[in-house]
Order: structure tokens, then C-alpha cells, then sequence
């Protein structure tokens, strides 16, 4: 049966992606990935350092640790 109405952001991102692979090939991925890489690689998070300080990183990690915990939890809660 069709679908009617509205996609996921989920099947967009799919169709996009698949979309600008066919129109300009793997070699399109992997030059912007490389540029991405220089760009925020080695001295991407140095003016965030700098902004907000070791402290904000620390705090950070601990929020997405806590996050992970409770996702486990959940998990072993209903038998995953």
C-alpha cells in the first residue's frame, strides 16, 4: 500500500543522500569528509576550550554518561 502525506526526517535525509551519491559519486563523500576533518579536526574545539574551559567538556561527558546509564538501565528493565 502507498504512503500518503508527510516523510520522516529520517527517509528526506535517505532520499537526499542517495540523491547527491548518484549525481556526484563516492569521490563527492569523500572530499567533503577529508575538509570536515581539517576543519573541525585538531583545532575545532580549541575556541570552545578556550570559551567555556576544561570544566564544560567534563560536564558534558558526565551529562552524556548519565544518559548512557539510564538507557542501560531502561534496557535491562525490560529485558533487552
Amino acid at each position: 500500500m502507498a504512503k500518503k502525506g508527510k516523510m520522516t526526517v529520517g527517509e528526506a535525509g535517505r532520499k537526499g543522500g542517495r540523491e547527491t551519491a548518484r549525481k556526484y559519486g563516492p569521490e563527492f563523500f569523500e572530499s567533503i569528509g577529508k575538509k570536515g576533518g581539517l576543519i573541525g579536526g585538531p583545532r575545532g574545539g580549541a575556541a570552545t576550550k578556550s570559551k567555556y574551559g576544561h570544566e564544560f567538556y567534563e560536564n558534558i561527558g558526565h551529562k552524556g554518561g548519565q544518559k548512557v546509564k539510564k538507557l542501560i538501565e531502561e534496557g535491562k528493565r525490560r529485558g533487552l
